[in-house]
């Protein structure tokens, strides 16, 4: 467009020089000969709209405009006074923005993974309002404005503070998953018909179970001797510090005895409510996968078989078996280095049986 603009410029420098030694009726008789050209190609255009360059707005613009709109009125142009002056208006307004974009280059845009980090901020730490989040920014050197945190949590539809600090039962339990621990009775049936309790515990934290024993006769004693050795087990372990709570149900198969020993621990009893099993979910859902991988699958032939595999899934599940709340790893195993490309190229995986095939446990060979 400036190239052509400046071609335009040039010829048209020339024109108006040879328009000096030419007298008045010379150039009257030159602008009736321009009139009667003008005319013919409009008729030839016949109703059609001529097409103008850019270059040749520009030209045109600057040098109708001047010119008063009566004046305007009388000139015999190929577009309305109208249009001439629209060019114009355009022509400035193109060329103040240019100018301001010269001068105000604007905020620059906010950098992703300042957005993201924005937003963890916000999904973490549910009490911050924005200005909170700005805070911390500034502590780890990030320059932002309060009012561009506040753009993104809005345009994310997160809420204010105020009204995102409820903490659901969910989001509660697994902040103090470290603390509690929760116990239940599973029943199973042998094949001469002899009813069978398993007593046994999970850890919320780290998914740990604990099969405490087995009994066909749960008397309050032998299942006071078993909570003895749980505190004790916990205890070897390193555990028992952190354990503050123990949720269990109702059943009379439990003794006042056991709310005395786990008192003098520091451990706090927690009941459920009546037929309420959701208050113990946690040890609940592992009675069902209990029951999905290896009680429903083996026909168990006496206490002693089933101590047998009970022992053999609890090796499995705490050595093996992966965990969606661990990020697919084990109470007892944490996850592997990734394999390289070498690796995965001559992969050599071996199955390994337990319990005669009811469980599988897949590993590299060597």
């Amino acid at each position: 467009m400036l190239v052509r603009l400046a071609y335009l410029a040039v010829t048209q420098t020339f024109a108006a020089l040879r328009l000096l030694p030419m007298t008045d009726r010379e150039k009257d008789a030159e602008i009736l000969a321009l009139r009667h050209q003008l005319g013919l190609l409009q008729r030839q255009l016949d109703g059609q709209r001529p097409r103008f360059h850019a270059a040749d707005r520009a030209f045109l613009a600057a040098l109708l405009t001047p010119l008063p709109r009566a004046t305007l009125g009388r000139l015999r142009l190929l577009v309305s006074p109208d249009t001439v002056l629209r060019w114009q208006r355009n022509l400035l307004k193109h060329r103040h923005a240019r100018a301001s974009a010269d001068r105000h280059p604007g905020r620059p845009r906010t950098h992703a993974s300042i957005r993201r980090l924005v937003l963890r901020l916000a999904t973490e730490n549910p009490a911050w309002g924005y200005r909170r989040i700005h805070g911390e920014l500034a502590l780890l050197s990030i320059r932002i404005a309060p009012s561009t945190v506040w753009e993104i949590l809005k345009t994310e539809g997160i809420d204010p503070a105020p009204q995102r600090t409820t903490v659901t039962w969910a989001d509660f339990l697994r902040s103090q998953a470290q603390a509690i621990l929760s116990m239940d009775f599973i029943e199973a049936v042998t094949l001469t018909g002899q009813r069978q309790y398993i007593l046994a515990a999970v850890h919320h934290a780290d998914r740990r179970v604990r099969i405490l024993g087995t009994t066909a006769h749960p008397t309050h004693a032998w299942v006071t001797q078993a909570i003895r050795n749980l505190v004790m087990d916990l205890e070897d372990a390193g555990q028992l510090a952190a354990v503050k709570f123990l949720i269990r149900d109702r059943d009379a198969k439990y003794p006042p005895l056991i709310n005395e020993i786990l008192d003098q621990a520091g451990v706090t009893t927690t009941l459920t409510g009546i037929r309420i099993p959701r208050m113990n979910s946690i040890a609940e859902r592992w009675v069902g996968t209990l029951r999905r991988e290896l009680l429903d699958r083996t026909l168990i032939w006496n206490e002693q078989h089933l101590r047998h595999a009970l022992n053999a899934y609890e090796q499995h599940y705490n050595e093996h078996r992966t965990h969606r709340t661990l990020q697919a790893a084990a109470p007892l195993r944490a996850l592997p280095e990734p394999l390289d490309a070498e690796q995965i190229g001559r992969l050599d995986i071996r199955r390994h049986d337990r319990l005669s095939g009811v469980i599988h446990e897949y590993r590299h060979a060597c």
